[in-house]
């Protein structure tokens, strides 16, 4: 009996001045090991770079590269004309500078089969180029800097609320009608919660692993964390009872530096000594975080985890309850899936 053909994948990527990455992100999705038919539809938002000219180029040399306009840049308009371009029965999510691993493909149709879930998702495994890089990859694979998110440092597979990027179910974006274009960032999140609450199951697999590159300046990590913050914040109230300590604490923290700088400063001495132990517990939290780093890149890691921290507190504490209400009136009801419909 001849061999079965794997299901035919479409990979899709929103790109915007991605012109550093683009054409090694496409690579890793060409060379993937997979068996099956590949399509790559890039969503193009209005860079000011030389991303045009570099996915032109990809177009030209592989046909399986094809490319929609997105003038609004926004990450989740772009995936929604990526999907609508797209043909094939497994959606595929990429960023412009993610790098699969050479079987990310294969192991997440593998998963899909196997579990039957609607959405499989693995570990979003930063790496830098250069020491500054090196230490926010750090910063971001360390439990001091996010945590116990599982996509950031590991742990068992299983169900999930959410997965870094995705590999869906075609059925499963189309009948929750893509992504809600009103969340600007934690549009993952939100799509993922409506498939949990349609039925469908979101499966979380350190078997995957995609390479990210991180923000390369000290500012455009705060503004990529002061961003998560405010939307996280927008979740907290989208969704009541989505909060966690884990959420809580950066906003905490800068609260209670900004006051001990405060009292510190007008009152007694001894305020300084909270701003002075968040200093000691992310000096102390960065050695384990280096090890194996330059000393430069290892000198670096306070100071990513405290942009990391600052910048996202200061966005969940600024976030405007304006922003949520448009939020919360764009909220699309779960469709839900024919299995749960006849139970």
């Amino acid at each position: 009996m001849p061999q079965q053909q794997p299901p035919a994948v479409s990979v899709i990527m929103p790109v915007l001045n991605e012109e550093r990455h683009l054409r090694n992100s496409v690579r890793h999705i060409l060379e993937q090991e997979y068996a099956g038919e590949m399509e790559v539809v890039i969503a193009l938002g209005p860079s000011t770079d030389r991303t045009d000219e570099i996915a032109a180029e990809l177009v030209a040399e592989d046909a399986r590269v094809h490319t929609v306009p997105n003038p609004t840049g926004r990450t989740p308009a772009a995936l929604n004309a990526a999907i609508k371009a797209s043909r094939h029965p497994i959606v595929v999510r990429v960023d412009g500078h993610g790098m699969l691993s050479p079987n990310y493909i294969a192991t997440a149709v593998r998963l899909l089969e196997e579990t039957g879930a609607a959405n499989v998702g693995g570990i979003m495994h930063a790496e830098g180029e250069n020491a500054w890089e090196d230490a926010v990859a750090a910063a971001m694979t360390s439990k001091i800097g996010v945590g116990n998110a599982a996509f950031h440092t590991g742990g068992q597979a299983g169900p999930a609320e959410t997965v870094y990027l995705g590999v869906f179910r075609r059925e499963a974006l189309e009948r929750q009608g893509g992504y809600n274009e009103e969340f600007i960032r934690a549009q993952d999140w939100e799509l993922n919660f409506r498939i949990r609450e349609a039925g469908g199951a979101i499966w979380f697999s350190p078997e995957l692993k995609v390479q990210y590159r991180p923000r390369p300046s000290v500012r455009a990590l705060a503004k990529q964390y002061k961003d998560y913050g405010k939307w996280r914040h927008v979740v907290a109230r989208y969704h009541a009872g989505s909060i966690n300590l884990r959420y809580l604490a950066p906003p905490t923290a800068v609260c209670a530096i900004a006051a001990g700088l405060v009292v510190g400063a007008a009152v007694t001495p001894w305020g300084l000594v909270v701003p002075a132990g968040y200093l000691a517990a992310i000096t102390a939290g960065s050695v384990p975080a280096g090890k194996g780093l330059s000393l430069k890149a290892r000198v670096q890691i306070p100071v990513a985890l405290a942009t990391m921290h600052m910048a996202w507190g200061a966005g969940f504490l600024t976030s405007p309850r304006s922003l949520a209400r448009k939020v919360i009136a764009s909220r699309r009801p779960a469709v839900m899936t024919p299995a749960a419909d006849a139970e």
